[in-house]
């Protein structure tokens, strides 16, 4: 039984503790009926857990259960990348009518062109921690000095980690602070708790050995989990291109748009982008990424960075159109988080993306799937269609009666 009588909060209904944390069936059970007592309100489909409990131990506190989300999938997709060379079809979880079906047709008029051109070309992760002086002068010569303990620093930080490398240091000076953006590789882990651990042991040292007085190991320049400008010049997660020249038939017959009136879409709503100062271009990348993300277990946050990015349309000599999508900050994992939990793994199953080396080639599918994602939306709006695209899939109508 959850015994809370000990606490400082007695007399506050507090959620039950358990010895262990209560991730045991029985304690998860005990904490979900004390809910459902306190709240007067049933939730026997929370409950009906696929997941066993003792395996949500890391991801989350407090479990009484489980979420769940319909889960389609859209394909066939052809990728042509570095890592990812086949046809895949690309697990989404969402609520969101119109939203697989528009992904698929994108995908399909993409594998009718011959495939998305795929590459990944930087894989790291950074933290950009600060540290404080008492003057410029001290905050310049510790910026200066930094470079020559490379070495040491890199040891520091990979004695915490077994999978982390420091591959490189950038110091910046701001007034009396100097914020130094750590840069690793976090081999198939999306790395964040791994890479401040690294950090802070590498800033522990700086400030032992008397080369700084005291550091915050957040500044905020790292842009995790939020937008920035940062993020466009990459290193936060995988750096992905993906690209495809597609003739003006197919994309004809499947958009019922041309090349020439894509790229004035583009135009125009690039003005639109413009006028909002935003950052890079793009038109709903976050619509697949966070469905991708659900369905693979990825940390849902990351949407946030890995959503700024540009889409960029070009007509060709010979009236074609050459599409492309740049993620310059796409965090995807296929080891650690929720990657092994549940449903997650057997969507990067889906995929032949689960467990140790598959990260890259998880990021180039994501990244081609983005970019079926985009043409199909230019495609429903320069012809006109977007919106009855929406009152055909996405309304939640009643069924007929008899």
């Amino acid at each position: 039984m959850a015994d809370n009588t000990s606490r400082p909060e007695a007399g506050i209904a507090l959620i039950p503790r358990f010895t262990g944390q209560g991730y045991s069936a029985d304690q998860v059970r005990e904490r979900r009926e004390w809910l459902q007592t306190k709240l007067g309100v049933e939730f026997p489909l929370v409950g009906a857990c696929a997941i066993p409990s003792e395996q949500m131990r890391g991801n989350i506190e407090n479990p009484i259960g489980a979420a769940q989300m319909p889960l389609g999938i859209a394909g066939p997709l052809l990728v042509n990348g570095t890592h990812a060379n086949g046809t895949f079809y690309v697990p989404f979880a969402t609520t969101e009518g119109a939203l697989v079906r528009s992904y698929e047709r994108g995908m399909v008029m993409l594998t009718r062109a011959g495939g998305v051109t795929a590459r990944t070309i930087v894989d790291q992760n950074v933290v950009c921690p600060m540290f404080s002086f008492e003057s410029v002068d001290e905050a310049a010569r510790f910026a200066a000095v930094l470079p020559t303990h490379f070495d040491t620093l890199r040891a520091q930080a990979e004695s915490t980690t077994t999978h982390g490398r420091l591959q490189r240091m950038d110091a910046r000076v701001s007034g009396r602070a100097v914020i130094v953006s750590f840069y690793y590789n976090t081999a198939d882990a999306q790395g964040m708790n791994m890479i401040v651990k690294a950090t802070e042991q590498a800033c522990q040292w700086l400030v032992t050995s008397g080369l700084a007085p005291r550091f915050k190991v957040f500044s905020g320049m790292s842009s995790e989990k939020r937008a920035s400008g940062f993020l466009l010049s990459g290193g936060k997660g995988k750096t992905v291109v993906a690209g495809s020249r597609i003739p003006a038939a197919v994309l004809q017959s499947y958009m019922r748009i041309t090349p020439r009136q894509i790229v004035e879409l583009w135009h125009d709503t690039m003005l639109g982008h413009l006028q909002a100062n935003a950052i890079g271009f793009n038109a709903h990348y976050a619509n697949g990424l966070a469905a991708i993300f659900i369905a693979c277990g990825q940390d849902v946050a990351n949407v946030a960075n890995a959503a700024v990015g540009i889409t960029d349309y070009e007509l060709t000599p010979e009236d074609d159109l050459y599409a492309s999508v740049t993620l310059p900050s796409l965090t995807v994992a296929t080891v650690g988080g929720g990657t092994m939990l549940g449903t997650s793994a057997e969507c990067l199953r889906m995929l032949g993306c689960a467990g140790a080396t598959y990260a890259p080639k998880f990021a180039e599918i994501v990244a081609s799937a983005i970019l079926a994602g985009e043409l199909s939306m230019a495609g429903a709006i320069g012809s006109g269609e977007f919106v009855s695209a929406h009152e055909t899939y996405g309304r939640n109508r009643p069924q007929p009666g008899p």
